[in-house]
């Protein structure tokens, strides 16, 4: 269907929410984890992108719920 694939994770080498070649696709979607375990680490190796959401310090995640509603708001938006 021609879509990119974006895993939501905690990763050091994910791509930041605002990375501008994601806001470049045309086609995105995001896959979210379970609140704890979050996504298994074949389904963030089979996304085309793994991105994170910047947090101020000493914040170490977000419930799925607040994760979704940041990502889909900034990625929502793309042209």
């Amino acid at each position: 269907m021609g879509f990119k694939t974006a895993a939501m994770a905690l990763r050091e080498d994910a791509v930041r929410i605002d990375a501008p070649q994601l806001m470049q696709e045309e086609k995105l979607a995001i896959v979210l984890g379970t609140e704890g375990e979050g996504l298994a680490s074949d389904t963030i190796a089979r996304c085309d992108y793994t991105v994170r959401i910047p947090m101020a310090r000493g914040v170490d995640s977000l419930n799925v719920a607040a994760a979704s509603a940041v990502a889909f708001w900034q990625l929502g938006g793309r042209t």
